[in-house]
């Protein structure tokens, strides 16, 4: 029984080496018609009318681009900016497509996949004989986007967009990370999509 302990023990010190930070892995597209950084590398932020009355939840996801473009060497400017900059970020609720079962009926919890709570054949929590029922597991699609366009002509700079799904619902770690990797390359991205994995603490 000692090689079983000593499983054990290697998986459990695996798990804790990897407890303090998680992998978000984002599936990214960015359109660019800039040569270089832009000079100067000044822009302020643009609310579409929809987004007028939306604070405080698109502040802090302005805060969360905010502070991708600085990594990538935009500045913040209230008052002569070069650029002006559109961003969103949503999330929707979903059942995980990798899960199926010919007796459920309806979903757990609003968005994809059907209404509220428990359902489908023999009852509330049980379905033949002793197999008990549990919910399907809940799949979080988080999107973030950002438009940077020219603050004179209105003409669109470089736009760019990310998608992440997974089990965590931590909304504002998750858009930080996403915008992350929605800006990877800038201001000259890879065409075409591409998988880019940031790493962010639990």
């Amino acid at each position: 029984m000692r090689w079983i302990r000593v499983s054990f023990l290697c998986a459990a010190l695996a798990l804790a080496g990897c407890a303090s930070q998680r992998i978000v892995d984002s599936d990214v597209q960015s359109y660019s018609h800039l040569t270089a950084l832009p000079a100067p590398p000044s822009y302020h932020f643009e609310r579409l009318p929809s987004q007028q009355h939306q604070d405080p939840q698109q502040s802090a996801i302005e805060t969360a681009a905010a502070q991708a473009l600085t990594k990538v060497g935009m500045r913040l400017d209230g008052t002569a900016p070069a650029y002006r900059v559109q961003v969103y970020a949503h999330t929707e609720r979903a059942l995980s497509p990798d899960w199926y079962d010919p007796w459920w009926d309806g979903g757990w919890g609003p968005g994809w996949g059907g209404g509220w709570g428990w359902g489908g054949w023999g009852g509330r929590g049980f379905y033949g004989g002793l197999s008990m029922r549990f919910p399907p597991p809940r799949l979080y699609r988080h999107e973030v986007g950002l438009i940077l366009r020219d603050a004179v002509s209105g003409n669109v700079a470089y736009e760019t967009h990310a998608v992440h799904e997974g089990l965590w619902s931590d909304n504002p770690a998750l858009f930080g990370a996403l915008f992350d990797a929605a800006l990877s390359g800038f201001p000259l991205p890879p065409q075409g999509p591409r998988r880019i994995h940031i790493e962010i603490p639990r």
